[in-house]
């Protein structure tokens, strides 16, 4: 690795992100003993850290998503009330105004007392009854309005005040993404085209390596390139294929760009499955399976905090959205550490006679380095 390189690394913009400041000259290595691999290694951990953060945003974004359709509903509902308890008050101060304006009717007992034809008094006390019991339910309704109006203002106030801490929150992750993927694109767009065409050697091979490995240990089981996936599965896929080439963007579920698992829940949302929209909720909440029952169609999950997702296409490879400054691609199965694999149908039987979608040409070229000199600054930013 040429020194130029080297001195960069501990002396650009991300001094902070990959390197240590020694307290004096002999407590840590000098930066020229820094290797590509060892570059490679951290700008991996830095994506890494970027990814899982940009994973916690989306959750929040949801959870946010969630609470202003609840404050929503709850305004909604304060409305009703509120309306309902001003009818009751017009009712009930329509009978105050007829007892004191004297056209309220007489008692029933008064009517019995000074009736001609008791029989018939008596008839009409039933209807004075039924009407003074009209009355007492209005009473009740206001009452019981009222009390459910002000439920409801509590409800919608506390509603009101948990949205807009998410949305604090949201800004919050939203600021440290940014400042992650700043770093990252900086270190980035300050090599060489040579300096970059090393990083990616050195990433190919070591996804090349891990790859073989991969399929050597048969985590896949036998014959994995002849299994097919549901009729949902296939429409999964057939939609993430179709979106090859689009940009990675962080926080974007489409249909222009997309992150990681904004491709998996668009791709099974499209086939007409409703899954979480973060990697997480998927690795938590959906059906996991053994790596030997990968079939297409299934995610597969990366890293030990669940903060990558894939589609898995079949014989030994994914559709993913990789990371910002890449695009979506087919990639080995084995690019990044696998964690383990989710169905989003577990009820789903095998297609017979699968045919694998066509790859459209160059589906697994581009790097997954991520940005380089031709990213215009700024091109992390999702919003």
């Amino acid at each position: 690795m040429s020194g130029t390189l080297l001195r960069w690394v501990c002396t650009g913009a991300a001094l902070g992100a990959l390197c240590t400041t020694a307290p004096n000259a002999h407590a840590a290595p000098g930066p020229e003993e820094r290797s590509v691999g060892q570059l490679l290694t951290d700008l991996q951990r830095l994506y890494r850290s970027a990814e899982e953060t940009a994973e916690t945003y989306n959750a929040t974004a949801e959870k946010l998503k969630e609470q202003r359709a609840r404050a929503a509903d709850l305004d909604r509902k304060l409305a009703k009330a509120r309306a309902s308890v001003r009818d009751s008050r017009s009712d009930a101060g329509r009978f105050v105004r007829q007892q004191y304006q004297g056209t309220s009717n007489l008692s029933p007992y008064m009517r019995l007392l000074l009736a001609r034809d008791p029989q018939r008094a008596l008839d009409q006390g039933h209807v004075l009854q039924r009407a003074a019991a009209g009355r007492a339910a209005t009473v009740r309704r206001l009452t019981g309005g009222e009390k459910e109006a002000g439920d409801l203002a509590g409800a919608a106030k506390r509603a009101l005040t948990a949205q807009t801490a998410l949305a604090a929150r949201q800004k919050k992750q939203r600021d440290r993404v940014d400042g992650q993927l700043r770093d990252v694109e900086e270190l980035l767009s300050s090599l060489s085209v040579e300096q970059l065409a090393a990083l990616r050697r050195a990433e190919e091979a070591h996804t090349a390596e891990a790859q073989e490995k991969f399929m050597a240990s048969r985590a896949l089981g036998g014959s994995p390139a002849r299994r097919a996936p549901s009729r949902q599965g296939d429409t999964a896929v057939d939609y993430a294929v179709r979106q090859i080439g689009r940009p990675y963007k962080w926080g974007a579920e489409g249909p222009k760009a997309f992150d990681c698992s904004g491709l998996t829940q668009r791709a099974w949302a499209h086939a007409g499955r409703k899954i979480p929209r973060t990697s997480q909720e998927q690795w938590k909440e959906l059906r996991r399976i053994p790596l030997s029952k990968l079939r297409p169609g299934d995610l597969v999950v990366y890293f030990p905090k669940a903060t990558h997702v894939a589609l898995y296409l079949g014989d030994g490879k994914v559709v993913q959205a990789p990371r910002p400054g890449a695009r979506v691609k087919v990639s080995p199965i084995a690019a990044n550490p696998v964690l383990g694999a989710v169905r989003p149908d577990p009820g789903g039987r095998a297609m017979r006679g699968y045919t694998p979608p066509k790859l459209p040409a160059g589906a697994g070229s581009g790097s997954d380095l991520g940005y380089g000199r031709s990213q215009a600054p700024g091109a992390t930013d999702s919003r």
